[in-house]
């Protein structure tokens, strides 16, 4: 059964109407840590179940991995789920935060959706067919001077156990490139590059589902997506998404 775009948007819309029902009533969300920096929320949960059953129902060829209740027994055909990525900016009322939905089959991504309901943006994409926001073409910028760019990050890599982190290298460029941002979100950073809001982002230590549906949006609106080296694909621990017209002043910075 081919997938249909309008169906999954059906769905993945109806996740965030689930999401903003927590989102507006935050004194009573219950928030708990999986980790000293991770969060979980009722409202995470609660977005996963229903994705994960009414894609089942749809498609119930394909497997599931989620962040929060892990991977089902099919790895090969799977729908790859961060129900809300950016739980920290959730849980204080902030909007960027967002549901990321990919689907990944034999290895390939070939689609992608990630919506910031609090925003009401719905951005998708379908591998060779291009990218979309709420339904029209996005193509990533036309910026090709360093020094002119906006561009974004994240800091998960701030971890105690980990020898290098994102601050020096995040000095180095904030020192050459006009604009920064620190949104909180993967899914949505790699969104906005894809839209050409910002000319590029990078970070470091994420998982597969915090990137995998706005790196092929990204990836379909003419974006590059890279390790820190150059290496093209997409790699979780090391990944670089630019405009592909500042990669390599940016890639000496790395």
């Amino acid at each position: 059964m081919p997938i249909s775009l309008a169906v999954l948007e059906n769905v993945i819309r109806e996740a965030g109407s689930i999401a903003m029902t927590h989102f507006k009533d935050l004194k009573n969300l219950e928030v708990t840590k999986k980790s000293p920096r991770d969060l979980v929320t009722d409202a995470d949960v609660a977005v996963e179940a229903f994705l994960q059953e009414s894609l089942a129902k749809h498609y119930p060829q394909f497997g599931f991995w989620g962040e929060e209740s892990g991977q089902s027994a099919n790895q090969s055909s799977r729908w790859i789920v961060d129900p809300i990525d950016g739980t920290h900016s959730f849980s204080r009322g902030q909007y960027f935060w967002g549901i990321s939905v990919a689907l990944e089959i034999d290895q390939e991504l070939i689609f992608g959706a990630v919506y910031a309901p609090a925003l009401d943006d719905y951005y998708a994409a379908e591998k060779g067919k291009g990218a979309w926001k709420n339904g029209h073409p996005i193509t990533v910028s036309n910026e090709s001077n360093l020094a002119d760019a906006m561009v974004a990050t994240g800091f998960a890599c701030l971890r105690s156990y980990l020898k290098e982190n994102n601050l020096q290298r995040f000095c180095r460029i904030a020192e050459i490139t006009t604009g920064q941002r620190r949104f909180g979100s993967a899914a949505i950073d790699l969104c906005l590059v894809a839209d050409g809001q910002v000319d590029a982002f990078w970070e470091q230590e994420l998982n597969l589902y915090d990137v995998a549906a706005g790196a092929l949006i990204a990836a379909e609106a003419g974006a590059t997506v890279t390790d820190f080296q150059g290496n093209k694909g997409l790699f979780p621990k090391q990944i670089l998404v630019t405009n592909g017209k500042i990669l390599n002043q940016l890639l000496p910075l790395m």
